[in-house]
């Protein structure tokens, strides 16, 4: 059986490699044709779909899984017509393939540049939302890269009639079929054999749960773009817009919490520390956050829960809060360095010269003064769309748009040169 999951993943990478080659030739013209028909296909065929997900309803449901489980799960016309909206939305990017950049000439004549090109074959390999397949679907392939699934056994049934859809409707607009490969076995061995294939695969980008992007990195041999977690902190100045700080932290907070660019941690200037601290609080508490403070805000408001050194690590996605009195910038900068994920932090202040001593010191992948951590986000920086937010230093930091999917080369006009 290792060896049938091992050739079954290879001969699947192999023909996948093969559409990568063919997409990379693709024009602009031709990638947004196809994916408007991918978008039209879904729509058409979501009884299909429909029909499809009902069976991996039904399979979470005698497993016993959550409600939440379950409803990211669910597909419905609603989800169906805002994955196809998703489709029609990234046909109407700026395709970056072939964008030359940096070109200078040289004192020998010879001019050297730069050229946006694709990365080849991206393996996703991701949880529970089927709406992922069609996403990481759609951005792959207007960067001009192939793409090889691998989702949870969860929602198994659902992702193969995407995927079918979806190379159907490449099939018909003239694509190569296998620029869109699925791993359709639920085996988890699967998973490792795909991440073996160094040479073949370019790139895995993991999207899920800490566990899986810790066990996806650890294994793999191929390059991975990733964040692991979002422990987030919003740092009041005594400087602050106290007003602007008490929106920004919570909008930090409840807006979304269960989201990676969620405030898991609020650090407070001592010096505002008695005026801010009794209005955010209930401002929190009655929008049911459960709080946790350090021995100094606990003075302040003592009726909220001790919180311990290892609270500071976590990632609750959920609506808790740990909150920390801090001496000055210092120490929140201090803090920060000691307990960040590298995600996203922001400090709120009227000092130009602590916002920008913030943005220089604060070694995370978004860095904001005055606004909320949740505007992490690639729709909200203006690419459009986004495969993920990497916490990585390595060729793409940040929200990952179609720019970020792609890679560079250098290229040469010459007129006779040689090197002497």
């Amino acid at each position: 059986m290792k060896m049938d999951i091992k050739t079954f993943v290879l001969n699947k990478a192999k023909a996948a490699k093969e559409g990568a080659r063919a997409i990379a030739k693709v024009s602009s013209r031709e990638k947004n044709n196809a994916l408007l028909k991918m978008a039209d296909a879904l729509k058409k065929r979501s009884a299909e779909l429909i029909k499809e997900n009902k069976k991996d309803i039904a399979t979470a449901e005698k497993k016993g899984l959550s409600k939440a489980m379950i409803d990211r799960l669910t597909l419905n016309e609603k989800r169906i017509n805002e994955m196809a909206q998703g489709l029609i939305e990234v046909a109407a990017l700026p395709d970056p393939v072939g964008e030359v950049i940096n070109m200078r000439q040289r004192p020998n004549g010879m001019t050297v540049g730069k050229m946006r090109v694709p990365i080849g074959l991206i393996g996703i390999i991701y949880e529970s939302r089927p709406n992922v397949t069609a996403d990481a679907t759609s951005l792959c392939l207007k960067a001009g890269n192939a793409v090889m699934l691998r989702g949870g056994s969860e929602a198994i049934n659902s992702n193969k009639a995407i995927v079918k859809i979806l190379r159907d409707s490449a099939k018909a607009a003239g694509f190569h079929e296998d620029a869109i490969t699925f791993i359709d076995i639920p085996e988890r061995e699967a998973v490792m054999e795909m991440l073996k294939l160094e040479g073949t695969v370019d790139l895995i980008i993991p999207r899920g749960g800490e566990s899986l992007i810790r066990a996806v990195t650890e294994n793999s041999r191929i390059p991975v773009l990733k964040h692991y977690k979002g422990i987030c902190h919003v740092f009041v100045d005594r400087d602050a817009d106290l007003k602007m700080a008490e929106d920004i932290c919570f909008n930090a907070k409840v807006q979304r919490p269960g989201t990676c660019n969620a405030m898991e941690t609020m650090l407070v200037d001592k010096k505002i520390a008695r005026t801010f601290l009794p209005v955010m609080a209930e401002r929190f508490k009655k929008a049911g956050v459960t709080l946790k403070g350090c021995p100094q805000t606990r003075k302040v408001l003592p009726s909220i829960e001790k919180a311990q050194e290892k609270d500071f690590y976590n990632e609750y996605l959920d609506l808790i809060l740990n909150i920390r009195v801090v001496k000055d910038i210092d120490e929140a900068i201090e803090h920060i360095a000691m307990y960040s994920s590298a995600h996203s932090d922001s400090i709120v202040t009227k000092d130009y010269s602590k916002g920008m001593r913030f943005l220089r010191e604060v070694d995370s992948s978004a860095v904001f003064i005055n606004a909320s951590t949740r505007l992490n986000d690639g729709f909200q920086f203006g690419l459009g769309a986004e495969i993920g937010i990497s916490t990585d230093k390595i060729h793409a930091r940040g929200p990952m748009g179609l720019e970020e999917l792609t890679c560079t080369k250098f290229i040469v006009f010459g007129n006779g040169q040689i090197r002497e």
